[in-house]
C-alpha cells in the first residue's frame, strides 16, 4: 500500500511524503538557537551594567572624599569614600590622598569576575601662563 498518489512513469516530481513534520522540527531548532543566544547574552549585557555601576560608585566614593579634603565635611576622605561605595553595592579596593586631591579604586564581583574602575576627584587644576 502507498501512501498519496500512485506514480506513473512520467512523473517528474518530488516524492514529499517523507517530510511530514519537518516545518515544526525547523521551528523547534530556532526556537532553541533563540533561546541558547539569550541565555549567553543576557548575562553579558548585566555584568556591562554591573560594571557601570561599579564606575558610578568609584565617582561618588571619590567625589565625597575629595570633599572631605578639602574640609567642606568633617572625617577621613577615605573612610568616607569606603562608606559612599558601599552605599552604592560596591567595596574600596584602594583610595590615596594627595593633598586635596582623592583617587578610589572601587570593585565588584559578578559570575565570578572582578569588575573594577578607578576615579580621581580634587580641585580643577589652574594653569596660568
Amino acid at each position: 500500500m502507498t501512501r498519496g498518489r500512485e506514480r506513473t512513469e512520467g512523473d517528474v516530481g518530488v516524492d514529499l511524503d517523507g517530510d511530514v513534520g519537518s516545518g515544526s522540527l525547523l521551528a523547534i531548532a530556532i526556537i532553541g538557537a533563540t533561546i541558547a543566544s539569550l541565555a549567553l547574552c543576557v548575562p553579558l549585557l548585566v555584568g556591562i551594567g554591573i560594571r557601570e555601576s561599579v564606575a558610578t560608585a568609584a565617582d561618588a566614593a571619590a567625589l565625597a572624599g575629595a570633599d572631605v579634603a578639602a574640609g567642606i565635611y568633617p572625617g577621613s576622605p577615605c573612610a568616607v569614600a569606603a562608606s559612599v561605595a558601599t552605599a552604592n553595592h560596591a567595596r574600596i579596593a584602594g583610595c590615596s590622598v594627595d593633598g586635596l586631591v582623592v583617587t578610589v579604586r572601587a570593585s565588584a564581583d559578578f559570575l565570578g569576575l572582578h569588575l573594577a574602575s578607578e576615579a580621581t576627584a580634587g580641585p580643577p587644576v589652574v594653569v596660568t601662563n
